[in-house]
């Protein structure tokens, strides 16, 4: 079934009215959401119901946004010359983005060496520096596994002497049955 395109006006209806704007406003909170998720974007949504009850959504705190959107329009009313505000005013994330990538960029180069990828370039020192990194890796890796396996006996321990006792107890139930049926059929004779 294929919807007609929805004409653009009030709605008289006072049920229908509230119930559209209850299904658009969770439309909208959840393309909010969307958006900051995928595009890594800051947003913030402020909604007033016809009640005028609020509801909002922000990617980080609103206050922050809010305060953050306050400063950008008092500088883009501010400044005799927009561009070069902006280039100002981006001048900062530009250069926080070129050094992230920089880091990125030596992080990746440092995994693909823990991999033992892209070797051909480092020296015999830095070998050795990577070596005896993996060997300290290595070595918590083990503690690790170790400190686990530990902590699994003692719960395997702990268990076995639960099932002991409780073996135990059900010998003597046992025990006291049989005793309790030889004497009714000494009785019996």
């Amino acid at each position: 079934m294929v919807r007609g395109k929805t004409q653009l006006k009030r709605i008289e209806d006072t049920t229908s009215r509230q119930v559209t704007f209850s299904k658009r406003r969770k439309g909208l909170l959840k393309k909010a959401f969307e958006l900051s998720v995928l595009c890594d974007a800051e947003v913030a949504l402020i909604i007033f119901s016809p009640r005028g009850k609020l509801n909002q959504y922000a990617s980080s705190s609103m206050e922050e946004t809010i305060e953050r959107y306050k400063r950008h329009v008092k500088n883009t009313q501010d400044s005799t010359s927009p561009l070069v505000n902006q280039n100002a005013q981006f001048q900062p994330i530009k250069h926080e983005a070129r050094r992230m990538s920089k880091k990125i960029e030596q992080l990746e180069t440092s995994k693909r060496k823990l991999l033992g990828e892209g070797l051909g370039t480092c020296s015999i020192r830095e070998l050795q520096k990577l070596e005896r990194q993996l060997d300290r890796s290595i070595s918590f890796i083990r503690a690790r596994k170790m400190s686990l396996y530990r902590k699994q006996i003692e719960q395997l321990k702990e268990k076995e002497r639960t099932l002991v006792a409780e073996n135990a107890v059900l010998r003597e139930k046992l025990r006291l049955y049989q005793h309790q049926i030889s004497n009714e059929d000494n009785a019996a004779v």
